[in-house]
C-alpha cells in the first residue's frame, strides 16, 4: 500500500466529529510514522497558509509545488489539507512531533520552515500573523531567533531587522551588555564621529540611518526586558 493510500485510509477511517489530530496521535510506527510525517506536513501547510485568515489560491498552489504532491494523489492531499484547515487542535501539536522525528535544528527543519515562508509569501504580502506563526514553528524546531530572522531576510522584502541582530548580541545577553555594545556602536556611527575620520558624507549618511537602527534596537530590546 503506497504511503498516499494509507493517508486515505487513515482519513477515511476518521470517527465522526474525530479531529484530523487524533488520527494522527496514533501514528507512531512504521510505516505509518511516515504517515504521521505526511500528515505534520500538510498540517502546516495548511495552518500557515490560514494564519492571515484566508487562503488564497496562490498559496494552495506554492503548497503543491513546496511538496512535491504526484498528481494522481491530489485528491487524498487536497483532504488532508482541507481537514487541517477545520481541525481545532494547534498548529503546535505538528511542529512538535516533526521536530521530534528529526531532533532540534536538523536541516530538514529549515527545509521546511522555508517551504512555510515560501507559501506564506504567495499571495505577496506578509501578514503579522504569519510572521507570529513562523516564528513559534521556529522556536518549536529549535532553531535560534537569529536562524529564524536569517531566512526571513531572505524572504521577505523590507521586513524589521532583528534587533540582535544589529547590535551584535545573542538573545541571552544581559541588559548591562546589550547597553554596553549599544553605547559602542553608538559611539561608532555618530556622524560627528565619522566625519571627524574624514569619512565621506556619502557614508556618514548612511551611519545615520544605522544609527537609527541601533538605537530602535537598543529601545526594542530594553522595553522587552523591562
Amino acid at each position: 500500500m503506497s504511503l498516499w493510500s494509507r493517508i486515505s485510509s487513515a482519513v477515511a477511517a476518521l470517527a465522526k466529529g474525530e479531529s484530523l489530530s487524533v488520527v494522527f496521535e496514533t501514528l507512531r510506527a512504521p510505516p505509518e510514522r511516515s504517515v504521521a510525517f505526511t500528515i505534520a506536513v500538510i498540517a502546516l501547510g495548511a495552518k500557515m497558509a490560514k494564519a492571515d485568515g484566508q487562503v488564497t489560491r496562490d498559496e494552495v498552489t506554492a503548497f503543491r509545488q513546496v511538496f512535491h504532491i504526484p498528481q494522481a494523489e491530489l485528491q487524498h492531499a487536497a483532504r488532508v489539507f482541507d481537514l487541517a484547515r477545520q481541525d481545532v487542535a494547534g498548529f503546535d501539536i505538528y511542529a512538535q512531533r516533526i521536530s521530534a522525528m528529526f531532533g532540534a535544528g536538523h536541516e530538514a527543519l529549515v527545509d521546511l520552515l522555508e517551504g512555510l515562508f515560501y507559501i506564506a509569501l504567495a499571495d505577496g504580502r506578509y501578514h503579522p500573523n504569519e510572521n507570529s506563526f513562523l516564528e513559534q514553528v521556529a522556536m518549536i524546531f529549535g532553531l535560534s531567533r537569529q536562524d529564524f530572522s536569517q531566512i526571513r531576510n531572505r524572504y521577505v522584502p523590507n521586513c524589521a531587522p532583528d534587533p540582535y541582530c544589529v547590535l551584535g548580541v545573542t538573545p541571552d545577553a544581559d541588559p548591562e551588555t546589550i547597553r554596553k555594545k549599544w553605547k559602542s556602536l553608538v559611539r561608532a556611527y555618530h556622524p560627528d564621529q565619522m566625519a571627524a575620520r574624514g569619512v565621506p558624507p556619502e557614508a556618514v549618511k548612511l551611519a545615520e540611518q544605522k544609527l537609527i537602527q541601533i538605537n530602535q534596537a537598543y529601545e526594542t530590546l530594553m522595553h522587552e526586558a523591562a
